[in-house]
């Protein structure tokens, strides 16, 4: 019998829950709030960005996206330039500290997330994540067209 839409869900819910736990715990152990680690990372992995992009990137909100950047400026590990292209913007880049850190930090978060993903040869992994890109496009496409939940 096919697995119903609501059972995947239900599997994809507890699969994520498992996987997140695997990732705050880690970053937690790292000594950095998940936050703090998501703006770093997306910085490291993107480059210089303006805070409201790194906030989308991460998903936080205005307000929240502000006192992270803030806190890590305070901690020397982000600095505010103006972006020369527009002078209303601020551009966040990683200063040497802060690449340092989150450069040593995502390596072991890799080894971790590798860890916790061992479940699935390579193989299985490559096919997982062809069938939950496939999923999330279809989801969103019918979002989109539909205006509401399906």
């Amino acid at each position: 019998m096919p697995t119903s839409a609501t059972h995947l869900w239900l599997i994809l819910w507890k699969a994520y829950e498992a996987l997140s736990e695997h990732a705050v715990r880690h970053i937690s152990g790292l000594g950095m709030g998940f936050s703090d680690f998501a703006v770093l990372e997306a910085i490291l992995h993107k480059g210089p960005l303006p805070v409201n992009t790194i906030g989308g990137l991460v998903h936080l909100t205005s307000g929240s996206i502000t006192a992270a950047v803030d806190r890590l400026e305070a901690k020397g590990l982000v600095e505010r330039q103006n972006d020369p292209s527009d002078r209303r913007a601020r551009i966040v880049h990683l200063t040497a500290s802060g690449r340092k850190l989150i450069s040593c930090a995502f390596a072991d978060h890799e080894d971790a997330m590798e860890r916790a993903c061992a479940g699935l040869a390579p193989e299985e992994r490559s096919q997982a994540a062809a069938l939950l890109k496939k999923l999330g496009l279809h989801a969103k496409a019918d979002l989109e067209k539909t205006g509401r939940l399906a």
